[in-house]
């Protein structure tokens, strides 16, 4: 199991957003993305992606691959 999906609530935390704020970035469920940021389903490359651009950084970053 990877271990970068903690730094994705630490993001969103850091950010003051929702799940479901970032949800609706995201077009999709709240549920959806809950199940991404809990580590229960690997998140696709294109909302990864997405992801980076909302918080200004790295695929890499979002991945544990950089610091």
């Amino acid at each position: 199991m990877n271990n970068y999906y903690p730094r994705l609530r630490d993001l969103r935390e850091d950010h003051d957003l929702s799940q479901q704020q970032v949800a609706d970035y995201l077009g999709m469920k709240q549920s959806q993305y809950s199940r991404y940021e809990r580590g229960h389903r690997d998140i696709p490359t294109d909302v990864l992606i997405k992801l980076a651009e909302l918080y200004k950084t790295t695929t890499d970053y979002l991945l544990g691959i950089e610091k």
